[in-house]
């Protein structure tokens, strides 16, 4: 019988959903995306209670994925600007707002939707950056990061070779 260990996984999701997981952080970022970037117009857009978003925001600053910017002397007052870090998490707020689009719209559909600037309506797709194919779950695998500790091998065995047609990974016992 093999035991389970009880240290968590070295995991970049749970890594990230440190900084961004809770819900006023992400849509802290989601109105910088947007354009507003002044503290009272997240308050307004996002009802967030004003201590818990500036609580959230001084997350985001510290985490390098948002920068303050004063942009008043007298009185002082801020702004947020995404870094770059903060912009690479436009694909997840864009597929966030896919699945809520999709699951959670009602009949009224979504209330926002994006423009592409081709023109066309932007829906966000995960693809393969080497094929460009759409990406699912069934079509993925753990796979062993060679020399690094927290490396896959440990939970699931069978990574590294491909799994058996139909089967399912899971974690050992």
């Amino acid at each position: 019988m093999t035991l389970a260990s009880s240290q968590p996984r070295p995991c970049s999701v749970a890594r990230t959903l440190d900084i961004v997981g809770e819900k006023w952080a992400l849509l802290a970022v989601r109105e910088v995306f947007l354009g507003n970037r002044r503290f009272d117009e997240m308050v307004r857009r996002t009802g967030a209670p004003r201590d818990t978003l500036a609580a959230r925001l001084r997350t985001l600053v510290s985490a390098g994925i948002l920068e303050r910017r004063q942009y008043c002397e007298h009185p002082a007052r801020h702004e947020y600007r995404l870094t770059d870090a903060g912009r690479e998490l436009y694909p997840v707020i864009l597929t966030l707002m896919r699945w809520g689009d999709r699951h959670l719209a009602g009949d009224g559909g979504p209330p926002m939707v994006l423009e592409h600037h081709c023109g066309h309506r932007l829906v966000a797709e995960v693809v393969c950056q080497e094929c460009g194919e759409p990406v699912s779950a069934r079509d993925t695998r753990p796979a062993v990061v060679p020399g690094h500790p927290g490396s896959v091998t440990a939970a699931y065995p069978a990574a590294g070779s491909a799994p058996a047609p139909g089967s399912r990974l899971t974690a050992p016992r």
